[in-house]
This record gives C-alpha cells, structure tokens and sequence, in this order.
C-alpha cells in the first residue's frame, strides 16, 4: 500500500472543495480508487489529521475503517520518529517505562499512557503497606506474586509465544499475559513503585528477575508465575539449554539492554511474519540502540 515519500515536498492543504471529493473517493469501493486518494491525502503530510478525524464519526463503516487507518498511520510515523530519538539520546540508564510506552505508540499511537501508568500505580499501592524493604526476599516475593499471579491472573503465554502483542507494554496490561521480558518488566515497573531492590536478568532464551541484599540474592520467573529459583538452578538451565555458565549472565541488564532486547525480539517476530515495513523500523531502534 502506498505511504507518503518524506523526501518529497508535501502537497498543500486542499481547499475544503477538495477536501470534500477526497473524502468522497476515500469510501469507494474499488481498491485502486481507494489506493489512489489514500496516497495522495498521504501526500498532504500529517496536517490531513486534522479534517479527517471528523469523518471517523461518520455513519459509513467503510469510510470510518479508512480515516482512521490514515489517521492513525500519521500517528505511527511521528511515534516512530519521537521513538528513535529517544533511543539516539538516552544512554544505559533510560528510563526503561518511558521507552516501553513510546514503542508500543509506534503500533499503537493513540494509546492513553498515563492510565496505564496509574493501572501500575495501583498495582504498587495495593502492595504498598504489605511490603517493605526490611522484609524477607522470600516474603516479598510471595507478597508481590499473590497480587500479580493470584488476585490479577498474569500468565506467561506459552501459547502464543512470538504474538508481537507479548512484546507491547500496553497490550501486556490488557492482555495480563507477555512473554518473559514483558512479564518481568510488570514486575520490575511493580518493584521500583516500592523502591525495591529487583533488577531484571538477561539469560540466553529467557528473563528473569534478582531481588538482592546485602546477604542474599533470590532469581525470580515471572514468566512462569513467580517461581523463585536460586543462582544453581540458573546454572541448570543455562547447561540444559546448550549454554556454557558465565558470571556475565547473570549481572543485571541496564535499562537499555533491555529496551534493546524488546526490539531485537520484534523484530526477528516481524521478520517472520513477513511483515518487512515494521520489522525494517525495528532493525532501526537495534541499531540505535548498540550505538
């Protein structure tokens, strides 16, 4: 499908007679018409967004679906740009939310970011006077994994493992299922509300989470219900899935890492799934984010 070329000057903004006959055409049944006007309101650059967010409201469905395909196109490009930047700015200790919210805008432009960030607020409220810092590992632990397992139902998704939707912070919440990067940063966006001592672990093929002291460090498997595993069952894995053990493994991923891991994920999903456009930008944000 056509898209608006960026190193072509964009068209002026037609006249509301104009206007008018685009919209028109915009409904009409034959695809090639339809490609046609689709391209050249494209052409008019995200200024179009302004007399075409009326005719979502429209009582024809056909022409309903087709603005806000438009409009929502617009939406992700400036999402895309505004997320590449964040990526070329930022170093190893971004603030890891703040990019997970302007990823999933990349698919999802329109989402309402500051309720999902009070829906995380919640989550860290109803725990608040169950938890402190002082607590046992342990106890924190089953505390924490009570509301966000039991009482919430998150579940990893063995079913549907490389759904690009598992990736998404946003569709995460919805869904309250992920896979194990997005499972463990629920827990982690949890954690830091509480000023606990949780970081998140990269092994090869799986996330995990560390809640260490002082005196203890204790491995957490938010994909799989908030199993607590020890640094030897680590080891276990590691050797059970062809991998040599490295002390390196087990060190903290920055923030950045982890973001870099997000988009390294969907984009060998995309890849797969044959979607070239989106799987292109995602390359994009991987090599933004190795630089």
């Amino acid at each position: 499908m056509a898209t608006e070329n960026p190193s072509q000057p964009l068209l002026p903004v037609p006249s509301e007679r104009e206007r008018v006959a685009l919209v028109t055409l915009l409904a009409d049944e034959d695809p090639a018409v339809y490609r046609t006007i689709r391209a050249r309101i494209l052409a008019c650059g995200p200024a179009a967004r302004d007399w075409l967010r009326g005719y979502r409201l429209s009582d024809d469905p056909r022409l309903r679906r087709r603005v806000t395909e438009i409009v929502e196109h617009f939406g992700r490009r400036e999402a895309e740009n505004r997320f590449l930047s964040f990526c070329l700015r930022h170093g190893e200790d971004l603030d890891l939310e703040e990019g997970c919210w302007l990823l999933a805008r990349t698919r999802y432009p329109e989402i309402n970011v500051a309720a999902y960030r009070a829906l995380l607020d919640a989550f860290a409220d109803t725990l608040r006077e169950k938890v402190s810092v002082s607590d046992e590992p342990q106890q924190v632990i089953a505390t924490i994994n009570e509301l966000i397992f039991g009482q919430l139902r998150f579940v990893g998704d063995e079913t549907n493992y490389y759904d690009p939707e598992n990736s998404y912070l946003n569709r995460v919440l919805d869904r309250r299922t992920g896979n194990p990067l997005m499972m463990c940063t629920v827990y982690l966006g949890v954690a830091r509300r509480l000023c606990l001592p949780i970081a998140g672990i990269g092994l090869p093929g799986h996330f995990l989470c560390r809640y260490q002291t002082a005196v203890r460090e204790v491995y957490i498997d938010a994909f799989g219900g908030g199993r607590i595993l020890t640094k030897a069952d680590c080891v276990k894995y590691l050797q059970q899935t062809g991998y040599e053990f490295h002390e390196a493994f087990l060190v903290p991923a920055s923030p950045r890492r982890m973001l870099l891991r997000m988009c390294s994920n969907l984009h060998q999903i995309y890849t797969r799934l044959n979607e070239k456009e989106i799987a292109a930008a995602m390359h994009g944000y991987v090599l933004a984010l190795t630089k």
